[in-house]
């Protein structure tokens, strides 16, 4: 009787795991490094291979760390709206391209436009493994003390613009 209740039991306990993952809204995803100082690095920029970035250059800023690739297609659909950002110089905006390779991430940018202050070279992957990276695009607010205050997952549109990372900006620049 025992070998026919476990697997049922089994089954019932993954079906219930799946019933509350449904309910969840992938673009809430937690992160283990909301309110705690972005991890550190110190990567080469996409456009000056000679020349570093490390985040403790932006200490005393708010600035938008953004994840992303030339092999995203998701990318694409936010990067208008980051064209849009940087000419009214809505936020500093730094990008992150993550497992990409160099000539394709530049093409990318030249084709699109770029809308970062300046972008740094994630070809290992190992920042975003840092940050908990699930995917790209991915977002991280930054604040001013270099403390991570707002992780979005996935493509941000006018509306998460206009009603969640805005607002925190302007919290966060007080």
């Amino acid at each position: 009787m025992l070998r026919y209740i476990a697997p049922l039991v089994v089954f019932m306990g993954m079906v219930l795991m799946f019933w509350i993952g449904l309910g969840k809204d992938p673009q809430k995803l937690p992160s283990a490094l909301l309110d705690k100082p972005a991890p550190a690095f110190n990567l080469p920029q996409l456009h000056k291979a000679n020349a570093n970035f490390a985040p403790e250059e932006l200490k005393g800023k708010v600035w938008v760390l953004n994840v992303w690739a030339s092999w995203c297609a998701a990318c694409r659909s936010e990067h208008p709206l980051f064209m849009e950002l940087a000419r009214r110089g809505e936020v500093t905006m730094v990008g992150l391209n993550y497992k990409d390779q160099i000539n394709d991430a530049k093409t990318w940018l030249r084709q699109l436009g770029d809308p970062y202050v300046l972008s740094v070279s994630d070809l290992a992957g190992t920042v975003g493994i840092d940050y908990g990276v699930y995917g790209v695009p991915e977002s991280f607010l930054i604040d001013k003390e270099g403390v991570i205050r707002y992780k979005h997952v996935g493509p941000v549109s006018r509306q998460d613009w206009n009603t969640i990372i805005k607002p925190k900006i302007k919290e966060l620049e007080g």
